[in-house]
């Protein structure tokens, strides 16, 4: 009597066990544990357009891509942290993005002032970054084998607007203004090098931070009537002081580097910077026929066009997935040194061509761009003209 009451309960448990049991492909999902794909980049601040389109980039890449890791058994998560464009909370981050074993790759950053510091701390767990938009030389010249880049490189990218304005704009006379930070400096002092070897005249080359009053540059600029002004920073400082010029009378053209490239620079500057040029390691989704797909799930999904870098993001994040893929064995969590090593090996093609890596960490060849702002509308910033497109080398390695 006693064993057939019991039966019945049992039953009952065992059913109710199963069914509280996750089906099919989350059982799968759930089973071996979680990779996650960290992201660092500015989400808030100036620089958040950027920023936030590195984050989504990665978010639609890792929904695309992660369907072999979830067959595998894993969870693939995305972990979104805000460095702010500041190095101190790029390294604190980086401290609580190695202390989480879970993370294997790192997509970031949008600042090479940023990411030079973070990368020493990713180093000490040989962690990977795959940068998307990081074009300081310093950046892979430290010849740390944890770190890569899709794009390319300042002393290319300088040298290329310094071809254009000899060539092109056909500029004589030059003023160099810079951000003093790593990227912005950086990129100024690449172009004046090259281009006085040109023989272009630099009138001024002045750094500033100032974000707001423009006058005390502006003033002998406009005294000195260069052909050109050259800014060597990023679209939220630049915008205004292009604004401010225009409205004091400055005929100079305006050229600057990718930090420019922003649909907030049309959103600040307005009609100042119609018509001038910026170069690029990136570019319009535009640019990218094999893009045009990604640009309308971008649009679908989060209700507004992709930002320069996006495309750049989703194929670092391929790429991250792809080498923790090849990395996994009998079914176990690859290692960090597993899956750095593996992104070495990795031949992509991706949305915005074909990535594969030198013993630096840089594309074997990258993509440069010149541009031309087309419109005050900051939602047309991706009908910018593209002007001209090069594939260059990356630089040897210095010995």
């Amino acid at each position: 009597m006693i064993r057939n009451l019991i039966r019945p309960a049992f039953v009952l448990t065992v059913l109710l066990a199963l069914l509280a049991l996750p089906s099919g492909s989350n059982l799968e999902a759930q089973g071996k544990g979680t990779i996650k794909v960290a992201t660092q980049s500015p989400l808030s601040g100036g620089q958040a357009a950027l920023g936030e389109g590195i984050k989504l980039g990665a978010q639609l890449a890792v929904e695309r891509f992660k369907g072999g890791l979830e067959k595998a058994g894993f969870k693939v998560e995305l972990v979104p942290y805000d460095d702010q464009a500041k190095p101190d909370v790029g390294v604190a981050n980086a401290k609580n993005i190695i202390a989480d074993k879970d993370i294997l790759v790192v997509i970031g950053h949008l600042n090479s002032g940023v990411a030079i510091p973070s990368s020493e701390v990713y180093k000490e767990v040989n962690l990977a970054m795959i940068s998307p938009a990081n074009t300081n030389p310093t950046v892979t010249d430290r010849g740390y084998g944890n770190v890569f880049r899709v794009c390319g490189r300042d002393d290319v990218q300088g040298v290329v607007g310094a071809e254009f304005a000899q060539g092109t704009i056909k500029a004589r006379s030059a003023y160099v203004i810079h951000d003093k930070t790593t990227y912005g400096q950086g990129v100024a002092e690449f172009f004046k090098a090259d281009a006085e070897k040109k023989g272009i005249k630099i009138l001024g080359f002045e750094g500033t931070e100032e974000k707001s009053n423009f006058d005390p540059i502006i003033t002998p600029i406009k005294a000195k009537n260069p052909d050109l002004i050259y800014f060597g920073g990023i679209y939220e400082q630049a915008g205004p002081f292009f604004k401010q010029a225009r409205e004091k009378g400055v005929k100079a053209r305006f050229l600057g580097p990718d930090g420019l490239d922003s649909s907030d620079l049309a959103k600040i500057a307005g009609k100042a910077v119609v018509g001038m040029y910026y170069t690029s390691v990136a570019g319009p989704v535009s640019v990218y026929p094999q893009a045009r797909q990604f640009a309308d799930e971008y649009k679908k999904k989060f209700g507004k066009n992709p930002e320069p870098f996006a495309a750049q993001a989703y194929d670092a994040t391929a790429i991250g997935l792809k080498a923790v893929e090849a990395a996994v064995r009998g079914g176990k969590t690859p290692t960090r040194d597993a899956v750095t090593a593996a992104i070495r090996d990795v031949k992509h093609t991706g949305i915005t061509g074909a990535v594969e890596f030198d013993g630096k960490g840089d594309p074997k060849k990258a993509l440069y761009f010149v541009l031309q702002v087309a419109s005050e509308n900051p939602e047309k910033w991706g009908d910018n003209k593209e002007v001209k497109r090069l594939t260059i080398a990356a630089p040897a390695a210095k010995k």
